[in-house]
């Protein structure tokens, strides 16, 4: 009797990170959004690599593109591996109430209907909760702009999150990244690209 082997899947992800410091807040939660999707999809003959683009790597190559309008190779290669990646994880600080301007920047370079039907999962970071709303007047309406799919719960990090349990009246930032991971790994196996005229129609149980 032969065995049939069993075909693992490589589902590759691109985490996009806007972080300035060295560590970064938002690097650390684009890490951890990342680990939650591993983990969801993890037993399932799955496999996921991610692949972190630092921004402010890139930083130069993206202001000269802007004026110029030829990338670096560097930056010519991370805008195509965003392009080409089965789903994204975006994760901005906050400043002045919105995304910051790296990160902006770095999708403004971004063909218009590139990122059409793909799985998006957004987060952001800041010293207060009462920032958490740029997830729903900035992010969300970037993305659907570019016509990507946001997942529903999106992740807002506070100063006091990190550490602790976070305010105790609502979910813990764990919590909120277990469930957002559990998402955006649903729509990862539900998504199909679609042409740029169609939309794309999704179900969660």
């Amino acid at each position: 009797m032969t065995n049939t082997p069993t075909t693992t899947t490589t589902l590759k992800l691109v985490a996009v990170s806007a972080g300035l410091s060295v560590p970064s807040s938002s690097r650390l939660l684009a890490d951890r959004l990342g680990d939650a999707v591993r983990s969801t999809l993890a037993g399932e003959a799955k496999d996921v690599e991610v692949r972190v683009v630092e921004l402010r790597e890139l930083a130069v190559p993206i202001a000269n593109h802007l004026v110029t309008g030829f990338p670096s190779p560097d930056l010519g290669e991370a805008i195509e591996a965003v392009v080409e990646a089965d789903g994204l994880i975006v994760v901005t600080p906050v400043f002045a109430a919105s995304y910051s301007g790296l990160f902006k920047s770095f999708f403004d370079l971004i063909e218009p209907d590139a990122l059409t039907g793909k799985p998006v999962l957004i987060g952001a970071t800041g010293g207060t909760a009462r920032h958490s709303l740029v997830l729903e007047h900035a992010l969300r309406p970037l993305f659907a702009y570019l016509r990507a799919v946001v997942a529903p719960t999106a992740v807002f990090a506070a100063s006091e999150d990190w550490g602790g349990t976070g305010d105790a009246l609502t979910d813990t930032l764990p919590t909120r990244i277990s469930r957002a991971g559990e998402q955006f790994a649903r729509l990862l196996e539900t998504t199909e690209r679609r042409p740029a005229d169609e939309v794309p129609v999704l179900s969660f149980p």
